[in-house]
């Protein structure tokens, strides 16, 4: 018998809908049938502390138990320093740092933020699988979500497939933003098969962008972005179309002598928790080399 009362293990509801069946009742509640299935093959699902066939109709009252088991993670540990914004149960908040690529790859098997975070898990004995929710580029500094088991991890991502996340950047561009604020609703594509670069094309996937103005230097501006869909270079793109491309972004404009990265910071991030319905909000600090960047701009 499972230990159901490990509250860090396990994630309750409490049926308030009559006449639906255990599998109809959790897909109400926005578990995936991926998950269902995988958790009711595992027999991890319970009613009243009872695993129970999956067309048991629910009465209200009922309580319906989702088991996470330990996991085992592959990646290699590392020890390094992580910039920890927020930590529960479900969820790992953490303030990316410059220059680090988020997963291990064949070019970069260490030295990875995944490989400090399996060096972090270990030394908390926490035994769960490394999930990423969302992505930042390498040379992208800010929030990055880790979701501490599978079901967190769903339920995290349903919230940005359907752009309920609110998404802010910082960002400082090339040139003078003349008008205060504005809208970029432009289809994004990839430029080439192979090619890691993207470009506005007609049948690209949908990307809105908003922005707004912050402060005006000679010859740079200091912008707030938000998105409201999370293409990759999604912001490189758009800043870079209307002619205001990201200081130091080498690949939609060209490296400066100022910063040795794109000029690009995820500070804001407003969310719901996945275990407790929750508003959550995350605010990342600017990291030195951009506050560095907007000193020098000022003078």
């Amino acid at each position: 018998m499972k230990k159901l009362e490990d509250s860090e293990s396990v994630i309750n509801y409490i049926c308030d809908i009559g006449n639906l069946d255990l599998e109809d009742y959790l897909f109400s509640r926005n578990v995936s049938g991926r998950l269902f299935r995988r958790l009711y093959k595992e027999k991890n699902i319970y009613v009243n502390g009872k695993f129970q066939r999956k067309s048991l109709e629910l009465k209200k009252g009922d309580c319906i138990t989702l088991v996470m088991e330990d996991e085992e993670d592959s990646t290699t540990p590392e020890k390094m320093n992580l910039n920890i914004i927020y930590e529960d149960y479900d969820l790992l908040i953490i303030n990316k740092d410059p220059n680090m690529v988020v997963h291990p790859t064949k070019l970069h098997q260490m030295h990875t933020l995944s490989n400090g975070i399996a060096y972090y898990f270990k030394e908390k004995n926490i035994k769960k699988k490394i999930r990423f929710v969302n992505r930042l580029d390498m040379d992208t500094t800010g929030i990055l979500i880790v979701a501490k088991n599978s079901f967190a991890h769903q339920q995290m991502a349903l919230q940005f497939e359907d752009n309920t996340i609110e998404k802010k950047y910082l960002a400082i561009v090339q040139g003078i933003v003349e008008a205060d604020e504005g809208t970029i609703d432009l289809p994004i594509g990839r430029e080439e098969d192979k090619s890691i670069k993207k470009v506005i094309m007609e049948n690209g996937q949908s990307a809105l962008t908003k922005y707004k103005v912050l402060e005006r230097f000679e010859s740079a501006s200091l912008v707030e972005v938000r998105i409201f869909t999370g293409r990759s270079h999604q912001i490189r793109v758009h800043m870079n179309y209307i002619g205001h491309p990201i200081i130091g972004d080498s690949l939609y404009n060209e490296n400066s002598v100022l910063i040795n990265r794109q000029a690009l910071h995820s500070y804001y991030l407003k969310a719901i928790h996945p275990r407790f319905g929750s508003s959550l909000e995350f605010n990342a600090p600017l990291p030195e080399d951009m506050e560095r960047l907007i000193n020098l701009m000022r003078f």
